[in-house]
């Protein structure tokens, strides 16, 4: 027997415009299956078309598009609880009475005439006639009882009805106008009817209304906001939903990852904005590690390596290029005026790929980001390791103890573990955009792998969140996320470690303990992005707290599943390693966000 699914329907016409055969939204039982891939998809082919027909202002955004069908799967949702709790004969009876009232016959032409108009998925690939489907019977998941597919395609009438009335469905009337339907007086009697008809019926739902009356409700409280009517069916529906809430929630996540992302113009006027939420501060404990004696009294001095290398050439008149050409006048000059630490920025091996996406984007002297790097080796052309240690030894004589960046948080795009590891990181493999393109340069000088930029990064007309990394042995594709902390664009040059992956975790550390087997003050870049609220926030937000990184919200994880991935916060085990095994280093965190502290 086959099972009875609900779906979202679209229109023939548009279906044929945009060549697209698939379903977006259909539900079965408790389950909504919310085809994502396939509205981004569906939404690019949607958005060409009004581009095509010079309606551009027409576009539509894949988070409202989703958001639109998942009230739609609600609400079949809701019309299966009323059958299976309230009254299991209701649309059994609804049918019977409209063919008592005007014909059997003529209401097969209306359900017909609708589904020629608005045909399911099966129908409109031929794998099955219209006159077929509607002559056949199957199993409603949800009450787990036979029913008529002319049942199924009555509730899918209602549901069209309330789509088109509804204001904040507007801005997608073309996927499911019903004018031509219109033109049909039956249409608007049976409609008539069933309103009427649900009057007659038990009431529904929190307000206990009746079955229309309560699918209207969203609607009625926020007109013309889906968020609004998304928000008002996860407050007042949540007892109803179950586990469908964490679906809505998704939806509600994927419009805020929208909103934050668009980039809007300053045209004035107020702005809303909420106030940064710290409720878990009261959950946050303090154990630092104790200080030795000089800690404390630490003068740090920061250079910019390849800076400070050209002015001091410039200051000697001859080339100084490496760490063990620094002339001991300079060092000497740092002692004396009371200098005790020399933080050296730009020390590792950088990224071919950094240096190059600059050079591509007109600026053929740049450096490589001193924070997008290869791996942790003394940069050959500053020396090696050679070189460091005989600066090492220098600033040892005179009291002063070098300090170096450690960014634990990503690597470069085409870093050694992208190429080695690529399970380190945060990926995907479908890409989370369809619209997104990597058809540049390949940015990996290693054979077995390529990588590539998103195309719009160098239109700087997109910054996209993902980079593209093909291995050249096998030929799998896989998108790395790209380094971010969710105030702004994405670094494009770096890939992000997947802090939930121990083993990464546990990589990241061992490169900690070699820096710090190397340098008695290690400064760690960017290291409030790994207290576990922000890992959290950023990439496995909690569901309906989404927003910051773009598709991320599609991996929220509940606080016991982040929590089983992430037992303990990462700093507390890298402190308390370093002070067992390096006491004697001074680790230094670059924090904001009230991290301060």
């Amino acid at each position: 027997m086959n099972i009875s699914y609900n779906e979202f329907h679209v229109s023939k016409t548009v279906r044929d415009e945009c060549n697209f055969s698939q379903s977006l939204f259909s539900s079965c039982g408790n389950v909504i299956l919310a085809n994502l891939k396939a509205v981004r998809t569906f939404q690019t082919k949607l958005n060409e078309l009004f581009d095509k027909k010079g309606q551009k202002e027409k576009r539509i955004s894949a988070g409202s598009l989703n958001a639109m069908g998942l009230i739609d799967e609600v609400f079949h949702y809701v019309c299966m609880l009323f059958r299976r709790d309230k009254a299991p004969l209701a649309f059994t009876t609804l049918l019977a009475d409209l063919d008592t009232y005007f014909g059997k016959e003529e209401i097969d032409k209306l359900l017909l005439q609708f589904m020629d108009e608005f045909p399911p998925v099966a129908v409109y690939q031929k794998k099955i006639s219209a006159q077929e489907f509607l002559a056949k019977t199957a199993v409603d998941a949800g009450t787990g009882k036979k029913r008529d597919n002319r049942e199924q395609v009555l509730e899918e009438l209602i549901l069209l009805h309330l789509a088109n009335e509804n204001p904040a469905f507007h801005p997608f009337q073309i996927l499911f106008d019903d004018h031509k339907l219109q033109t049909n007086a039956l249409y608007i009697k049976t409609w008539n009817q069933i309103k009427a008809y649900f009057k007659t019926q038990p009431v529904f739902g929190p307000k206990n209304n009746d079955l229309i009356s309560m699918l209207k409700e969203p609607v009625v409280a926020s007109p013309t906001s889906l968020k609004g009517q998304l928000d008002y069916i996860r407050t007042y529906w949540a007892d109803l939903l179950g586990e469908w809430l964490r679906r809505l929630l998704e939806g509600i996540d994927t419009i805020t990852e929208e909103e934050k992302a668009a980039w809007h113009p300053t045209n004035g006027g107020e702005v809303s904005m909420d106030a940064y939420s710290y409720e878990n501060l009261s959950k946050e404990y303090e154990r630092f590690s104790p200080d030795r004696e000089w800690m404390p009294k630490v003068v740090l001095m920061a250079k910019t390596v390849l800076v400070w290398l050209y002015q001091l050439s410039k200051k000697y008149d001859r080339e100084i290029n490496r760490l063990d050409q620094i002339p001991d006048e300079e060092l000497d000059l740092l002692h004396n005026e009371g200098f005790t630490g020399l933080w050296l920025i730009g020390l590792w091996e950088r990224s071919y790929a950094s240096k190059r996406i600059k050079q591509i984007n007109g600026n053929p002297e740049a450096a490589a980001s001193a924070y997008s790097l290869m791996d942790y080796d003394i940069a050959q052309n500053l020396g090696g390791w050679p070189a460091l240690e005989n600066l090492r030894w220098r600033c040892w004589q005179r009291g002063i103890r070098l300090a170096s960046d450690m960014v634990p948080n990503h690597t470069g795009m085409d870093g050694k573990w992208v190429i080695e590891h690529p399970d380190y990181f945060i990926t995907t493999k479908d890409c989370p955009f369809p619209q997104y393109s990597f058809t540049g340069e390949d940015l990996c000088q290693d054979e077995r792998v390529s990588v590539y930029l998103e195309d719009h990064y160098y239109s700087k007309t997109d910054c996209a969140v993902c980079f593209k990394r093909v291995d050249n042995y096998t030929g799998d594709v896989t998108y790395i996320y790209h380094g971010n902390d969710g105030t702004g664009m994405p670094w494009n040059d770096t890939a992000q470690i997947d802090f939930l992956n121990a083993e990464a975790r546990e990589a990241v550390i061992q490169k900690i303990m070699l820096v710090a087997r190397n340098f008695p003050i290690i400064r760690f870049d960017a290291a409030m992005v790994l207290a576990k609220k922000h890992i959290r926030r950023l990439w496995y937000p909690e569901p309906g707290h989404g927003g910051d990184i773009a598709t991320r919200s599609q991996h929220a994880l509940t606080t016991d599943q982040f929590n089983s991935a992430l037992p303990n916060e990462f700093w507390r085990e890298v402190v308390d390693r370093c002070a067992k095994d390096m006491p004697d280093t001074l680790l230094l965190a670059e924090a904001f966000w009230m991290m301060e502290g």
